[in-house]
């Protein structure tokens, strides 16, 4: 039996796209990831709530602390790469009961301190917050 000439360049041709289809298939465009690097990822994210659960505390009692507005102004006079250590000395990015710190707490309190204008009153101490005025 006589094999047709073209046969060969089409079976290299089809090889060639199998692979590139697998390789462009199974790896990171395709959205394909190992086991290892699925808990990578999942550790991560988990780090991340973390972070983002404590950073929210470390706000509030920062806002609830007495003299928050001072600590605050003193907090934005600080250089940005100076606030987190600005933000673990006053102690409100610890948890009580918990000795060890948790990476980024303090840099996403800090940031997320920065940004605010003013502190919300609905959150603060009450010898923090103004005294409503009484008509009368």
């Amino acid at each position: 039996m006589q094999i047709p000439t073209w046969t060969k360049p089409a079976l290299l041709g089809a090889a060639a796209g199998a692979v590139v289809l697998a390789i462009v298939g199974f790896s990171s465009y395709g959205g394909w990831v190992t086991g290892g690097t699925a808990q990578e990822m999942a550790d991560k994210a988990g780090n991340d709530v973390g972070t983002q659960i404590v950073s929210a505390l470390c706000v509030k009692k920062f806002v609830a602390a007495p003299g928050a507005s001072m600590q605050l102004a003193k907090l934005k006079e600080a250089k940005s790469w100076d606030r987190d250590n600005f933000i673990e000395d006053g102690g409100w990015a610890t948890i009580d009961g918990v000795e060890d710190s948790i990476d980024g707490v303090a840099d996403a309190c800090a940031d997320q301190l920065a940004a605010m204008d003013e502190l919300p009153a609905a959150v603060m101490a009450p010898e923090a917050a103004e005294a409503p005025a009484v008509s009368g």
